[in-house]
């Protein structure tokens, strides 16, 4: 056995309480969103806290689209009316916080750009 088949949950391993709960949530928002009625959602909440394994945990969601990852962060904007103060009062201060703010928005940009690096606005890095 290596080590990412000890890490696997297994479903026909044994559920624990937040793991219940985790599905109970997901059936909720699903209900939210109108993906559910109310006597669907209380049928599969019941389910959900008398199923013993995973196995039957994931056969209360199984019809149902998975949770997107996480949203993506807004990308970085420069506060102009920040910086004209800050050009008025400190113009270091305002320097420092330009070039912050363009290297925050570069490094976004490179996260999110993939292929090749010759295709880049800034070129290879």
């Amino acid at each position: 056995m290596n080590g990412s088949e000890e890490h696997m949950p297994s479903p026909s391993l044994r559920a624990s309480d937040a793991e219940r709960d985790r599905i109970g949530a997901r059936l909720q928002h699903h209900y939210a969103v109108g993906r559910l009625t109310l006597p669907e959602l209380e049928e599969r909440v019941a389910a959900a806290y008398e199923a013993r394994t995973r196995e039957q945990l994931d056969a209360l969601v199984r019809d149902l689209p998975a949770e997107p990852k996480a949203p993506a962060r807004p990308a970085p904007v420069i506060d102009s009316r920040l910086l004209i103060i800050l050009l008025c009062c400190a113009p270091p201060a305002a320097l420092v916080y330009w070039l912050l703010a363009h290297r925050a928005a570069r490094t976004e940009h490179r996260s999110f750009t993939h292929g090749d690096p010759h295709d880049r606005p800034w070129g290879p890095t």
